[in-house]
C-alpha cells in the first residue's frame, strides 16, 4: 500500500515549491490551483504508477508555510512546506489499516527527492503572452547537464515564501509557467488561478495520533523502493 508514495511525495514537492515572487501584488495567503503535465519515457510509464501522478492540484498557503494534499487510493499524504527554511512535514493517512503517519524532511531530505539538478542563465527574450489571465514574458534557461527549458513569468502578483521555488529565486517576478526535470521526471507546471483568501495558519508540528517516523524508517516501512 506504501509503495508507490515516493512517486506521489515527490508530485507534492513539486507543486509545493511552484512559484517564487518579487513582484507588484503582494499576496500572503490564499490558494493557487495547478494544471500539471508528465513528460514519461516508455520506461518510466511502466515503472511508475501514474495513476498517482495529479493532473490540477491546489496549494494553499499562509506566510511561509504551505499545505498540499493528494488522495491516493485509500491514503491521504499530506505536506507541510516551510518555504523559507525549506523542511517539511509529511502526513499519510490510511484509515482502511488505522494508520497515521507522521515524516520529519530535512532540507537534505528534500533536496535526495526532488534530485540535485540545478538551474542557472535564466534569460529575458522579449516574447509577451498572456497566460491564465497574466501578463508574462518568456525567459529561457539550462540545467547543469545543458537541457534547456522555457517559463513564462508574470510581474503582475507577489506570493510570499509559502509559495516559494529556490529554483527561481533570482527572478524578479512569478513563474506561471515552467518545466522542471526532478529525480528524472520531467513535469510542466501552469498555475491555473491564484485566489487570495483566508487559509491556515499552518504548522510544521506533528499532530496527536501519529506514528513519528523518520525518512529512513519510512523508505524501510514502503520497502526502501
Amino acid at each position: 500500500m506504501l509503495k508507490s508514495i515516493k512517486t506521489s511525495v515527490l508530485a507534492l514537492l513539486l507543486i509545493g515549491t511552484a512559484a517564487y515572487a518579487h513582484a507588484q501584488k503582494k499576496i500572503s495567503q490564499g490558494t493557487i490551483v495547478y494544471g500539471v503535465e508528465y513528460d514519461l519515457s516508455a520506461e518510466q510509464k511502466s515503472a511508475i504508477d501514474v495513476s498517482a501522478l495529479p493532473k490540477e492540484n491546489k496549494l494553499e498557503f499562509n506566510g511561509n508555510i504551505s499545505k498540499l494534499a493528494m488522495e491516493m487510493g485509500p491514503t491521504m499524504l499530506t505536506i507541510y512546506k516551510d518555504g523559507a527554511a525549506n523542511n517539511a512535514l509529511l502526513l499519510i493517512d490510511i484509515p482502511i489499516a488505522q494508520k497515521q503517519i507522521a515524516t520529519k524532511m530535512s532540507k537534505e531530505d528534500i533536496e535526495k527527492q526532488a534530485g540535485s539538478i540545478k538551474y542557472s542563465d535564466f534569460k529575458a527574450t522579449g516574447v509577451k503572452e498572456t497566460v491564465s489571465g497574466y501578463n508574462t514574458e518568456k525567459y529561457t534557461y539550462k540545467d547543469d547537464k545543458g537541457t534547456a527549458y522555457e517559463l513564462w513569468l508574470t510581474k503582475d502578483v507577489e506570493l510570499t515564501p509559502g509559495a516559494a521555488n529556490s529554483e527561481f529565486k533570482d527572478l524578479k517576478g512569478t513563474p506561471i509557467k515552467f518545466t522542471l526535470d526532478q529525480n528524472t521526471i520531467k513535469t510542466t507546471m501552469t498555475i491555473k488561478s491564484i485566489k487570495e483568501s483566508a487559509v491556515g495558519p499552518f504548522s510544521l508540528a506533528v499532530p496527536e495520533g501519529y506514528e513519528l517516523l523518520t525518512m529512513a524508517e519510512l523508505e524501510a516501512l514502503r520497502g526502501g523502493g
